[in-house]
């Protein structure tokens, strides 16, 4: 009895990169024929070395384009991640050089409040309001007085603004930093008396009144806050000559600004924050508008006697 032949093997299609290895595989993606040299191991099945390194190139394009978008992680601010502290370094040089100007200027390290720049810039509240000498809101938040007043600031600021940064962003850091520097001169011209003022303490205690808030919004142990808080009232009330209302405006207006922006609708959230920030400028701003009505209209110079400054004001219209 006779037998059929036996029907030859399918032969097998080489593969893509090595046509001669015969293989049954194939890539999951492209469906290409591929030997096992030439396949990794994919989310789904199994796909050749081309697909694998095109699919990495799109998911990064991807991942730009997300985060270019404004999309991607985000803090509880609404800020994107970052480990930039160049904000906190800025802020901290131009007090530090600023600091070196008036001792240039002074002569003298420990009386640098001779300088002509320390007297144009100082918070004072018949100058600042009477003589419409307002650049001095902002002014005064650059200066200190002596060494130790300028170390002590800049060591607080490094500490505590790195993280704040790092919460906020870069813009909405600044605007927390500013709107604290404006609350701080605002309780000032309201309720402080004649004398100078001048230091980033205002608007370092905004930033300590940020961190309150966040404690109290992510009920984080305040054991760290509470330590803060101690000893910063403990300096300011027994140290002479540190402006207490400085520190409380700086702290309150810091604590009003991150609220505002922690506690914003979602949706929208940065015009949301902007606007509850611009309340709190515009309050601000209404405050020391009105506290002007109630100061003489003044002409005020700098003037020098004998290789001396001073700075005196007298009334408009007067001889």
């Amino acid at each position: 009895m006779s037998q059929p032949p036996n029907p030859s093997a399918p032969s097998l299609p080489g593969c893509w990169w090595h046509p001669n290895r015969p293989t049954g595989l194939s890539c999951a993606r492209c469906g290409r024929p591929a030997c096992p040299d030439c396949l990794r191991e994919a989310p789904v099945g199994f796909q050749c070395t081309d697909c694998i390194q095109t699919g990495a190139q799109q998911q990064k394009q991807q991942h730009r384009q997300y985060r270019d978008a404004g999309m991607g992680s985000r803090t509880i601010a609404g800020a994107r991640l970052s480990n930039s502290y160049v904000v906190t370094a800025t802020l901290i040089a131009v007090n530090v050089v600023l600091f070196l100007i008036t001792v240039v200027q002074a002569k003298s390290l420990f009386r640098n409040d001779l300088a002509p720049i320390w007297m144009q810039g100082a918070l004072q509240p018949l100058v600042t309001l009477g003589g419409g000498e307002w650049w001095r809101i902002f002014t005064s938040g650059f200066l200190h007085y002596g060494p130790i007043h300028i170390a002590a600031n800049a060591f607080s600021l490094w500490m505590m603004g790195r993280a704040l940064e790092q919460v906020f962003g870069k813009i909405r850091y600044l605007a927390l930093y500013f709107v604290s520097m404006l609350g701080a001169s605002t309780a000032v011209l309201l309720f402080g008396d004649s004398a100078p003022t001048v230091g980033a303490s205002g608007a370092i205690f905004g930033l300590l009144g940020s961190y309150a808030v966040i404690t109290l919004k992510l009920r984080l142990n305040p054991t760290a806050l509470l330590i803060n808080l101690v000893i910063n009232a403990y300096i300011t009330f027994s140290i002479p000559g540190i402006s207490i209302w400085a520190h409380a405006g700086g702290l309150v207006t810091g604590a009003l600004v991150t609220g505002a922006m922690l506690y914003a609708p979602a949706r929208n959230l940065a015009r949301w924050q902007g606007i509850g920030t611009a309340v709190v400028v515009v309050a601000l701003v209404g405050l020391i508008s009105w506290r002007a009505t109630e100061f003489p209209s003044l002409d005020c110079s700098l003037r020098q006697v004998q290789e001396e400054y001073s700075y005196s004001c007298k009334l408009s219209g007067s001889g």
